[in-house]
């Protein structure tokens, strides 16, 4: 062991001494109770394989880093580029730089998350392992989710609910207001393979408010899903309606899928919003540079980061769960939907 560059992890150290992970995690933080010839051989194991977490380091020297750590998705889409610009904004007032990663779903990368010294993480994942945000807990590291998925299976987590599961189903209740039954949602594209299901908050209050609304009693049927690309869509989008697909609206996962969604539309001849109405999510710039011009439904980016790293900082300092806090969405009306 210790040849090359494999970083020694948890896992490693269980295995070695023959216990269960969560173990090793009681034995380093000493806030369980461990059979005395079980804690020896994680201090053993520890001492062979030079498992040096820096969270005990951290503990010993009795300072903070002063560096936290944003996980995301996709970072390059311009919802997130703002989202970190405020966070960024936030997070240097309260006297924290911030570092910014696109997740990967492996056992090394949450090893280094923890080894770096990290004073707390702030997530925004449908696809980021459970698993792996308890990981980041039970080594005493503070995690804030910006709920985007459904997270009950996660304890010891601070949660900013970012209206995403209400602000769908208030764009379900708002096409059917407007005398659109046939909805058609359009999911986002993944060349990894991440499409969303009911554990997806957008998603969710789609499928969901379809149901209650009594619009389809199979929503999920009504879904453009499984695209590697964003041509992809375009190509599924034509082939629903080519093949004789009922759609009077588009809901689009986000501006950029409602814009796709609608151009392949009007390709086809199809007249928005006198035949198909349009709605994105996110309110982006690239919305309201399209003709006609996306209705969206906004999220309160500035208000959401700010009480992100507040939250953070309190549980940094105070070592203790926030309760939950809440936003609401706000729905932008454009051209792309009809007047009343």
């Amino acid at each position: 062991m210790g040849q090359g560059f494999k970083q020694v992890t948890r896992k490693d150290v269980a295995e070695l001494a023959g216990v269960r992970e969560t173990v090793v995690s009681y034995v380093i933080n000493n806030n369980r109770y461990v059979d005395k010839e079980k804690r020896r051989r994680v201090e053993e194991a520890v001492r062979q394989l030079h498992y040096r977490p820096n969270t005990i380091a951290r503990a010993l020297k009795g300072k903070n880093s002063n560096h936290i750590v944003f996980i995301a998705d996709q970072i390059i889409t311009e919802h997130f580029s703002l989202l970190v610009s405020e966070l960024d904004k936030r997070a240097y007032d309260l006297g924290y730089m911030i570092s910014l990663c696109s997740n990967r779903n492996t056992e090394q990368f949450v090893g280094e998350i923890i080894s770096r010294r990290y004073d707390g993480v702030i997530i925004s994942s449908i696809s980021f392992p459970l698993e792996f945000i308890q990981q980041f807990i039970d080594a005493s590291i503070p995690v804030v989710l910006l709920q985007n998925r459904d997270y009950s299976a996660v304890h010891g987590a601070g949660v900013i609910d970012n209206g995403l599961y209400e602000g769908a189903k208030e764009c379900v209740r708002f096409l059917q207001g407007k005398g659109r039954k046939n909805i058609l949602y359009i999911d986002r594209f993944s060349a990894r393979g991440h499409f969303s299901d009911l554990n997806d908050l957008r998603y969710r209050g789609f499928v969901e408010q379809m149901r209650q609304s009594g619009l389809s009693a199979q929503p999920e049927s009504r879904v453009i899903t499984g695209c590697a690309s964003d041509r992809e869509v375009a190509q599924k989008v034509k082939a629903y309606l080519q093949a004789g697909g009922r759609a009077d609206a588009i809901f689009g996962r986000n501006d950029k899928l409602a814009c796709i969604a609608m151009q392949a539309a009007k390709d086809l001849g199809y007249q928005v919003p006198q035949e198909i109405a349009v709605v994105g999510f996110d309110n982006s710039t690239l919305g309201q540079y399209v003709t006609p011009r996306i209705t969206s439904m906004e999220i309160r980016r500035e208000e959401i980061a700010k009480a992100a790293v507040e939250m953070l900082q309190q549980m940094i300092g105070e070592g203790r769960v926030p309760a939950p806090v809440g936003f609401s969405t706000r729905l932008i009306e454009r051209e792309s939907t009809p007047a009343d």
